[in-house]
């Protein structure tokens, strides 16, 4: 079998992307989801830490590279039509979330609306800076 066989076997989109969920390691809350290409894949595998392709940027995204809010991959799976990643992590500082937040999901439906139920742990503008 190919060194690459691994990379091989997901099922990517017509674009070359996967969905990739992260989880954390230790409570299974889903911290995110994103899109990783083969590159992303291999460099995260060979790594350690996560990196993602940034649709919006068309560019690999190393998690934490502005806001030092890195994950730790401890484990990578895929599910079984092959074509969703899972990664299970250490989310370094607590933040996955650009808004300050554990999670990207903080929203949460309440009758017709989104209401945001998840606090801010840290102020965007100190992780980021004002732009």
């Amino acid at each position: 079998m190919s060194e690459e066989a691994w990379l091989d076997a997901v099922k990517w989109t017509d674009d070359g992307l996967v969905p990739v969920v992260a989880q954390d390691a230790t409570d299974s809350k889903v911290l995110m989801v994103a899109w990783m290409n083969r590159e992303a894949l291999q460099l995260t595998a060979q790594g350690g830490t996560a990196v993602y392709w940034s649709r919006s940027r068309q560019r690999l995204w190393h998690k934490g590279e502005e806001s030092g809010h890195q994950q730790r991959v401890r484990e990578i799976r895929l599910d079984c039509d092959n074509d969703v990643i899972v990664l299970l992590v250490e989310q370094q500082g607590g933040i996955a979330c650009h808004t300050g937040r554990r999670s990207c999901f903080y929203q949460r439906l309440q009758g017709d609306s989104w209401v945001a139920v998840d606090p801010v742990i840290k102020d965007p503008e100190t992780i980021y800076g004002k732009h």
